[in-house]
């Protein structure tokens, strides 16, 4: 859980940027709500001195990168950075290729946390070695990093990421749409509901300590309330990473209401670490589950088209049990107390079928507990 400043800022990155976003996520009780990598992307880069050894922008990061850890450290926050396996990074800085292990003595020496690594211009590589390079690399270095495979899924990182790094992208980029796709010539960005869809046979890859990456969050950047709402809740139904890729300097109180939702929260961080799942689905509205630790289930409801759905379920009807997970969910033989966390209430029990009307493009979330 964290922040990154590629989705509303790209390569407009400075240290005043960075330290006011450090300044944000603690006065938001952002931080608190669990929030606690500060990533900075692409653009950060300068040259490298004859040694080279990488430094940063000197315009943009003049008091350099160990100051702006120390800062980001003294809020209470990690400090993560951007690289690329390649030669350039995709905004045309000094890529990491046949800088690996200075790179990684540099960021270890500034008190990095944390390290996303790109794959723009990696003419000839092949990625599972690229990234077991730079793996080495960190380990070498000394400085215990999270390593973020940005490798777009073209490999198939989910097979060998596990071994590699803590969490993979399985997409191309994400953008601030809830239900189409963007084509950018050379390369195509996806809305939410494009990314998620993408997941759908990657969950045996995913537990704790490696994670599936569906990208970062675009809650709080254009899409309305309800769509934000969605988006959020089926990043945290998929058990993903939560990246942030707003302006947390001027968020909406229903912004921040959105991603400090303790509930829900605790859907995606769930000790189980169990990716959730598409049950069912008809007429555009689909029915999600996640099975949680200590026999407790979550529930979505996902309604897709741009009409409200009314939805029934009937939980006496069939036993459910995630083949994954060897959970069961068996109301006939178990009484579960229903509650919805983003109304934050109790919603009777699975003795009844649940009937809700869910708005379009939003959810209907229920917690299952015995």
């Amino acid at each position: 859980m964290g922040w990154n400043s590629w989705n509303k800022f790209a390569c407009n990155v400075d240290e005043k940027l960075i330290r006011e976003v450090a300044d944000a996520l603690v006065a938001s009780g952002l931080r608190d709500a669990g929030y606690t990598y500060l990533n900075l992307d692409d653009c950060w880069q300068g040259e490298r001195d004859a040694q080279g050894f990488i430094q940063p922008d000197a315009k943009r990061f003049p008091s350099g990168m160990k100051a702006l850890a120390d800062y980001v450290h003294g809020k209470g926050l990690k400090f993560g950075i951007y690289s690329d396996a390649g030669s350039q990074t995709c905004g045309g800085r000094p890529g990491s290729r046949g800088y690996e292990f200075q790179d990684a003595q540099q960021y270890a020496a500034w008190g990095v946390d944390y390290l996303k690594y790109d794959w723009c211009n990696t003419e000839g590589l092949k990625a599972e070695g690229a990234y077991k390079t730079i793996t080495a690399a960190l380990r070498k270095a000394g400085r215990p990093m999270v390593l973020s495979i940005c490798e777009w899924g073209s490999d198939e990182p989910w097979k060998w990421g596990p071994a590699v790094g803590q969490l993979w992208r399985t997409t191309g980029d994400i953008y601030n749409c809830f239900d189409c796709t963007k084509n950018n010539g050379s390369w195509k960005a996806f809305g939410t509901m494009q990314i998620m869809d993408k997941q759908a046979q990657l969950r045996p890859y995913a537990g704790p300590g490696h994670w599936n990456d569906p990208d970062m969050l675009e809650v709080g950047n254009g899409m309305s309330a309800s769509e934000d709402r969605a988006h959020f809740t089926m990043w945290c139904m998929m058990a993903a990473p939560l990246i942030l890729g707003n302006d947390l300097r001027q968020m909406s109180e229903a912004t921040k209401a959105t991603l400090t939702n303790r509930e829900v929260l605790a859907i995606d961080q769930d000790p189980l670490g169990v990716q959730g799942y598409r049950y069912a689905a008809k007429d555009s509205l689909e029915t999600w589950l996640k099975p949680l630790a200590g026999g407790k289930w979550a529930v979505a409801f996902l309604n897709r088209s741009h009409r409200p759905q009314p939805m029934r379920f009937d939980w006496q009807a069939t036993p459910i049990t995630d083949e994954l997970s060897k959970a069961t969910l068996d109301a006939r033989q178990t009484t579960y107390r229903l509650r919805n966390p983003w109304a934050g209430q109790a919603a009777g029990t699975t003795k009844k079928p649940f009937a809700a009307t869910v708005p379009a493009h939003d959810v209907v979330v229920l917690m299952l507990s015995k």
